[in-house]
């Protein structure tokens, strides 16, 4: 098995990253393996302890290695566009974007497998077949899935180059002071809290454009454009400005007065290259039932 890690699995452990990769064999095995040299980096022996670079290769290569499957489920796709190459999905909010250690089912890959089969790039490993990049559960909106390693490579080279135009849209806590707005703060790890990220000096280089679509009085309607993909970065971005995105607990919102499932945040705007071509795509989606819901709320509370 090759594996490679993209920017949204670098700063983890190596073991950490093998075991949500590998659910079904125990932390304990996994570091045997990795220090009976099972396991290579960049054709190279490290410890468990090894932290990740964007980019590392990973070669597993496990003794009576048990089959990673992931089921296929009947689960419907929301397809917004589609070609012989690709397709992209408006995944709901609440359904994660591939499997975990914790979780194997009711993902968007457990959906993308019942109706594609083989017929995705394997790229990023079993778990994530199809997989270019991600959203967070709660955030819903557009996805690209790439249907065989090729465009996965051509889509991806895209991605690491910032020619993919990628606009959010969101509701924030309180009066946002600029009406446009470039946030331009690195990200990384929180070393005390793995599962979330933080602005520190020594992050990744991290910029988001923001413009202000409406004000209200607790509230400010926003649109976001990511110049860099950075996990959880608006949602870093924005709580570190003291306007984290409405409902956001894990960043500092709090549970606003509108009870939504977590965050307010949509990816709703998407411009690429379709893959070995120059035509250019342009795909946009309205408000999801969180966005909507919000909103009305507070457009009976206007300034």
């Amino acid at each position: 098995m090759i594996l490679y890690v993209d920017e949204n699995d670098e700063l983890q452990r190596l073991d950490n990253f093998l075991k949500e990769i590998l659910p079904d064999i125990s932390r304990s095995k996994i570091q045997s393996f990795i220090k009976d040299g099972n396991i290579l980096v960049n054709g190279s022996e490290k410890k468990s302890s090894y932290i990740l670079r964007e980019n590392d290769r990973i070669e597993v290569e496990l003794p009576q290695e048990k089959k990673i499957c992931i089921k296929p489920q009947d689960i419907p796709l929301d397809i917004i566009y589609e070609d012989e190459n690709m397709l992209v999905v408006n995944k709901p909010s609440g359904m994660l974007t591939h499997p975990t250690a914790l979780e194997t089912e009711n993902t968007l890959v457990n959906a993308l497998l019942f109706k594609y089969g083989e017929n995705l790039s394997d790229i990023n490993g079993e778990f994530r077949r199809g997989i270019l990049h991600r959203l967070d559960r709660n955030t819903s909106g557009l996805l690209m899935i790439a249907k065989n390693n090729r465009v996965h490579e051509f889509l991806a080279e895209q991605i690491k180059n910032h020619t993919i135009q990628k606009k959010y849209r969101a509701i924030l806590k309180g009066d946002y002071p600029k009406n446009e707005d470039v946030i331009n703060l690195p990200i990384g790890r929180n070393p005390n809290q793995p599962h979330k990220m933080m602005v520190r000096e020594d992050g990744k280089e991290s910029t988001t454009i923001l413009k202000v679509l409406k004000r209200f009085k607790e509230a400010t309607y926003v649109e976001l454009t990511l110049v860099t993909g950075r996990t959880h970065q608006i949602r870093v971005h924005t709580s570190y400005m003291k306007h984290p995105v409405y409902n956001d607990t894990l960043y500092g919102a709090g549970k606003g007065k509108v009870a939504t499932q977590e965050q307010v945040l949509q990816s709703y705007f998407l411009r690429f290259t379709k893959p070995f071509s120059d035509e250019i795509i342009e795909l946009k989606i309205e408000p999801d039932e969180k966005v909507a819901k919000v909103l009305k709320y507070f457009e009976g509370r206007k300034l």
